[in-house]
């Protein structure tokens, strides 16, 4: 659905692209040799329920849970007060009009409210891809390093084979290295935002939602 993945490739590789193909290649798979044993190694290490990057995660939005009104509709759905902002939460789903608790698959601050209100335990909200077991198969398989060129079996086919540049004609002027930013990601006009009820529009000077 997106390329953020590819993107922090790139950025990655940033001083690795003016390299040959083969030294590219190895600066590459050493990169991903390094990722692998990291992340295994966190994932082995942690004595939590969740890997430690959502565990962080899971603790902040518990920090910002605090100061939260829960109004239950059903076991299930319940209203939460945050000041003025009022917001629905369904547990059964997951999902939350903040949409941060669907989209992260992890309680947002209130979904966590409501937790604590009904001494629920957080765990069975989140993704299982979080857990650390599924951590630990994610990054069971290594990422064989490579021998020394000297020591490599090529076959004579390969050998032979000759492989010619491109025939397409290159752009005038230096190659791109900065990607196009889309739309989305354009700079629009600062938005700002009430202080007091956090709507838009106006500022706390001029709030008609203040409490009385």
């Amino acid at each position: 659905m997106t390329s953020n993945i590819a993107e922090s490739i790139n950025v990655a590789n940033k001083d690795a692209r003016e390299l040959p193909v083969m030294r590219l290649l190895e600066y590459m798979t050493n990169l991903l040799l390094q990722w692998n044993n990291k992340n295994r190694k966190s994932a082995m290490e942690t004595s939590i329920e969740l890997g430690e990057k959502y565990d962080k995660l899971l603790r902040e939005n518990l920090i910002a849970s605090e100061q939260m009104t829960v109004r239950p509709t059903t076991d299930q759905l319940y209203t939460m007060l945050e000041r003025v902002r009022r917001n629905i939460v369904c547990l059964e789903k997951g999902t939350c009009s903040c949409e941060k608790f669907h989209m992260d698959e992890l309680p947002c601050p209130h979904a966590w409210a409501i937790l604590k209100n009904q001494q629920l335990k957080p765990g069975q909200y989140c993704s299982f891809y979080y857990k650390k077991d599924k951590l630990l198969s994610t990054y069971e398989f290594p990422v064989n390093p490579m021998l020394d060129e000297s020591l490599w079996v090529i076959p004579t086919e390969v050998m032979e084979d000759v492989v010619l540049p491109p025939k397409e004609r290159r752009n005038a002027g230096r190659p791109r290295k900065e990607r196009l930013n889309p739309a989305s990601e354009k700079e629009s006009k600062r938005a700002f935002s009430c202080s007091v009820c956090g709507q838009g529009g106006h500022n706390r000077k001029t709030c008609r939602n203040r409490p009385k």
